[in-house]
C-alpha cells in the first residue's frame, strides 16, 4: 500500500490532467526525465490510464522530428513546443524502459515496439568511444569538447538499461554497463571518494576528472548513482560505498552536497528525497532489513524529492 498511496499523492500534485509531469520546484517546467519517471511510477502502480496520458503528452510535445529521442525540456511559456530540442539521455532511457515493460504487461505491442526504437537510437546516436571505452553522452549535442567528453555518472540507470538490453539484445549494452561501471569508479573523487555530478573523460588517455563547467560536487545528480547500484545488486561498488560511509558518518545533518576537493558540506540538510536514498543504501529502509516505514509524500515536498522517494520504494521492492 505504501507505493500506491505515494503514487496517488504524487499524481495529485505533479500530474496534470493532460499527462504532463510538472516540476513545481523549477518554474513549472517539464522534462523527459520526469515524463519517464511518471510512466514508470504509473506502471508500477498498475495505473494504465495515467500511463497512457503521460505517454500521449510525451509523444505529442517532446518527440523529436528527426529521430525517436525526446526533447529534454518543455516550459509553459514556450507556446506548445520544447524550448530546447536537445535530448537528455537518462530521460530517453526511462521512457524506453517504461514502454518496453508496459507493452509486455498490458499486451500493447506498439508500446514495446516504440521502446525498442528509442533504445536503437540511444545506441545509434549517444555512444562515443574515448580512451578505448564506450561513454554514454548525456545528450546528443553540447558534450563533446576538444579535450574530452563530458559525462554524467547518474545517467547510467542500470536497472532500466537492463530492461532495454532484454528488449533489444545487442552486445553494445554489455559495453555500456561495463564501461559505465569503470567510469563511475573513476568518477569517485576527493578524500571521501564520492561520485561527481559531472565529469570529463580525457580524449588523450581516458582519465576522469570533475567537469570544469559545473560545481565539483556530489549532490543532486550523483545521489542517484548509489540508488542505481543498490537497485541492480551492486552494493560493493565504490559509487555506493563512498556515499554510504558519508551518510553513516553524518552526525550533525545529512548534507545536500559535498565539495569533492575540500570535503566541505552544505550548511543545510539534504531534502527528504536524498534522505530516502541514504536510508535505503545504508540499510535503514523497508526491504533492507531495517524497521523504517517508507516515507509518505507530503505537500511540503517538491517534485524531485517526491520522485526520489518513489524510486527508492521501487528499488526496495525489486531487491
Amino acid at each position: 500500500m505504501g507505493f500506491q498511496n505515494n503514487w496517488q499523492r504524487f499524481a495529485a500534485r505533479f500530474l496534470a490532467q493532460d499527462g504532463r509531469i510538472v516540476d513545481t520546484g523549477n518554474d513549472g517546467v517539464s522534462h523527459s526525465e520526469g515524463q519517464g519517471w511518471g510512466m514508470l511510477f504509473a506502471l508500477r502502480a498498475g495505473d494504465q490510464d495515467s500511463f497512457e496520458r503521460i505517454y500521449a503528452w510525451t509523444r505529442r510535445y517532446l518527440r523529436r522530428p528527426t529521430d525517436r529521442l525526446h526533447a529534454w525540456r518543455w516550459t509553459p511559456s514556450a507556446q506548445g513546443v520544447p524550448d530546447d530540442f536537445n535530448n537528455a539521455t537518462d530521460g530517453d532511457i526511462f521512457i524506453a524502459a517504461a514502454l518496453c515493460e508496459a507493452g509486455s504487461r498490458w499486451n500493447r505491442a506498439e508500446w514495446r515496439d516504440s521502446g525498442r526504437l528509442i533504445a536503437q537510437d540511444i545506441l545509434r546516436l549517444l555512444l562515443r568511444r574515448v580512451g578505448g571505452r564506450i561513454i554514454l553522452l548525456p545528450g546528443e549535442k553540447g558534450f563533446e569538447r576538444e579535450a574530452g567528453i563530458v559525462a554524467n555518472p547518474s545517467y547510467y540507470a542500470f536497472p532500466m538499461i537492463r530492461t532495454l538490453a532484454a528488449a533489444l539484445p545487442d552486445p553494445l549494452w554489455i559495453d555500456v554497463v561495463s564501461d559505465g561501471l569503470h567510469l563511475i569508479r573513476a568518477a569517485c573523487l576527493g578524500p571521501a571518494a564520492l561520485p561527481a555530478d559531472w565529469v570529463t573523460v580525457s580524449r588523450r588517455d581516458g582519465s576522469v576528472d570533475a567537469a570544469a563547467d559545473w560545481p565539483e560536487r556530489f549532490s543532486y545528480d550523483a545521489v542517484r548513482v548509489p540508488l542505481w547500484l543498490y537497485w541492480s545488486g551492486m552494493s560493493e561498488e565504490p559509487g555506493l560505498l563512498g556515499p554510504e560511509a558519508l551518510w553513516r558518518a553524518s552526525a550533525r545533518h545529512l548534507p545536500a552536497w559535498v565539495n569533492l576537493r575540500t570535503a566541505q558540506v552544505s550548511p543545510y540538510a539534504a531534502p527528504p528525497g536524498i534522505e530516502a536514498v541514504a536510508r535505503l543504501v545504508s540499510g535503514d529502509a523497508p526491504g533492507r532489513g531495517g524497521n523504517a516505514v517508507a516515507p509518505l509524500l507530503t505537500d511540503t515536498m517538491d517534485y524531485y524529492s517526491s520522485a526520489l522517494i518513489l524510486l527508492t520504494q521501487m528499488a526496495a521492492d525489486e531487491r
